[in-house]
């Protein structure tokens, strides 16, 4: 599968986790729920991947972790706020940069319609 397919499921995925549980919850309950309803897709991810930082040729102590590198091509992140601010979006480029991805997805659950919650970002890596 490319990073495109990759994408339709996630986003499929999300929108059955959001359709069975509405906005409101923590983003943890999101999380664990998405993961399984990935699993049940097939969908191969891993969860919470850690991404070390690397400053000047040395790796640093303060890595990050990813909610979701799906497929080892497409970085997730999960958001269940009010509104997203540029921090998050900032967030989720750095985090395709250190995982070397080219396309990732910022989904805010905790509005009232999925698809005003989900953006897609491209970059070259």
């Amino acid at each position: 599968m490319n990073e495109n397919e990759f994408t339709h499921d996630v986003i499929g995925a999300c929108m059955e986790v959001h359709k069975l549980l509405g906005p409101g919850l923590l983003e943890s309950a999101y999380q664990e729920c998405l993961a399984r309803e990935m699993s049940l897709r097939s969908v191969p991810f891993e969860k919470e991947k850690p991404f070390p930082v690397e400053y000047k040729g040395v790796q640093v102590d303060c890595g990050y972790r990813v909610d979701f590198l799906v497929g080892g091509l497409v970085v997730v992140e999960l958001k269940s706020i009010e509104s997203v601010l540029p921090v998050h979006e900032a967030q989720v480029l750095t985090y395709m940069k250190l995982a070397g991805c080219r396309l990732g997805l910022l989904v805010n659950f905790n509005v009232p319609v999925l698809k005003d919650g989900i953006r897609r970002f491209v970059i070259d890596v």
